[in-house]
């Protein structure tokens, strides 16, 4: 039983480490720290959860929830960047020219309207001359062989791969929780039954050895009792052991410092889980519910509009670009001495050293690569629900076995209570009968929770919370 414990421990911690998310009602509570009066999700002190709640504020404070919501904003601002192509684009600038250079003083004096008969007498040696240009240059993208629009709507497709990864996310976190929650209340019935052990052992010890000290029993029912006692003692330390375990995991999902001072509220009833549907069904629905096929698919066209976008750069490119200002030898501004230069300018890359080329095949393996990620992702899938859902059967089934096992230990402790009574059963008989039934109770209860965990791995598996 502390096996199983621990195993399921180890995955939550893992869940919840990798990430990478109710049935309960709060009745009875077990607090880490000093208890609060009211259960509530509340930065106060102490701070107790139910199911819902643990799940509710893992939701709200999980920072691998909060970097997936960053991850959604920053999409965004990249769709918003690629959308930028399609508005004018408009730049403020000044210069300053001082030159004697002949060619350049002429195309001074020209633009700044000071042109006259002295100036072709001096044209070979015009001295030197300044000029002070503030524009305004206004340009718009007209044609770019269609790679504005594909990046665009490549970004697009970006802000919905990210909001299904976030969708996965959830799924975990919520899974991770769920299953912490079970682990911590499974550790503290394994914790119960050896303190009860340990309880029942030491009473049964103290009469034993007094009765060995009046010569009634013999020195070896002592000694079976201390090796019985030395047992549930490194039982209970194990369990104990393994509440912190627990404790460790839910800190680390609802994202609170380990210091911090929590609780978790204890069921006062268990669901019975069952399977919900077949396997064939569960699996269709897994491919169409399940964030990360529907991420994958997202990331298979995001690749597509990209290569289209590549195959772009092999047609023309033409722009409208529009130059208001003014040329001076002085900064002041002249309504009088200002131009305007309205123009179209088509450019198209003859030869750029085989770049665009290799851009394309890039492009175009990148595609296939996201093609086959998308297939891994669905083979991956598939196989998970294939696991939940045996894992469900195999947990149902020990669930049945050990309600059973309650049953049987129950009687058997009953028959050696009466063969001890008629002095026919050792004392050693007995208290292993009753460890025995002690430890069939918190099997029955571990199996209900291990039961209820693989229930939640199948919701995930097919995407029950998206």
């Amino acid at each position: 039983m502390l096996k199983t414990i621990k195993n399921k421990l180890a995955l939550s911690l893992i869940v919840s480490i990798l990430l990478t998310s109710s049935y309960l009602s709060a009745s009875d509570t077990h607090v880490f720290g000093q208890a609060p009066e009211n259960i509530s999700v509340s930065e106060t002190a102490a701070q107790v959860f139910t199911l819902d709640q643990a799940i509710d504020y893992a939701l709200a404070n999980n920072p691998d929830l909060q970097i997936a919501i960053e991850r959604i904003r920053q999409a965004e601002a990249r769709l918003g960047m690629a959308l930028a192509a399609f508005y004018p684009q408009i730049t403020a600038r000044a210069s300053y020219e001082h030159s004697n250079n002949p060619a350049q003083v002429f195309a001074m004096i020209v633009a700044q309207r000071d042109f006259d008969m002295n100036s072709i007498q001096n044209i070979n040696s015009p001295g030197y001359r300044q000029n002070f240009r503030p524009e305004i240059i206004g340009t718009l993208s007209l044609f770019r062989g269609g790679q504005d629009f594909q990046k665009s709507k490549a970004a697009e497709l970006g802000i919905d791969a990210a909001e299904f990864e976030r969708s996965t996310v959830r799924n975990a976190l919520v899974e991770a929780v769920t299953i912490s929650y079970y682990a911590y209340l499974s550790a503290l019935e394994a914790k119960k039954v050896a303190q009860d052990s340990i309880d029942a052992i030491s009473s049964e010890l103290k009469q034993t050895t007094l009765r060995y000290e009046a010569g009634t029993t013999l020195k070896s029912e002592v000694l079976s009792l201390d090796v019985k006692l030395a047992e549930a003692k490194n039982a209970e330390i194990s369990a104990s052991n393994s509440v912190e375990l627990s404790k460790t995991s839910m800190a680390n999902l609802l994202g609170l410092q380990h210091a911090q001072s929590f609780g978790i509220a204890k069921t006062s009833g268990l669901t019975v889980p069952h399977l919900p549907a077949s396997f064939d069904a569960l699996l269709e629905l897994a491919m169409t519910e399940r964030p990360e096929v529907q991420a994958a698919a997202r990331q298979v066209e995001i690749s597509e509009r990209e290569l289209k976008a590549e195959l772009g750069t092999y047609l023309p490119k033409a722009d409208a670009f529009v130059s208001y200002g003014q040329n001076s030898q002085t900064p002041g501004f002249s309504g009088h001495k200002d131009n305007v230069t309205v123009g179209v300018a088509v450019e198209m890359n003859l030869f750029s050293g085989f770049s665009t080329k290799q851009r394309v095949r890039a492009a175009e393996r990148k595609v296939a690569e996201m093609r086959e990620t998308e297939r891994k992702t669905r083979l991956a899938i598939e196989q998970e629900v294939k696991t939940a859902f045996l894992r469900l059967e195999e947990a149902l089934a020990r669930l049945r076995v050990t309600e059973a096992s309650v049953n049987a230990a129950e009687e058997a402790l009953r028959l050696v209570n009466e063969e001890r009574r008629a002095g026919m059963a050792t004392v050693t008989r007995y208290i292993e009968s009753e460890v025995a039934r002690n430890k069939a109770q918190s099997n029955s209860i571990a199996a209900h929770y291990d039961a209820l965990s693989a229930e939640i791995a199948l919701k995930k598996a097919v995407g029950d919370w998206k």
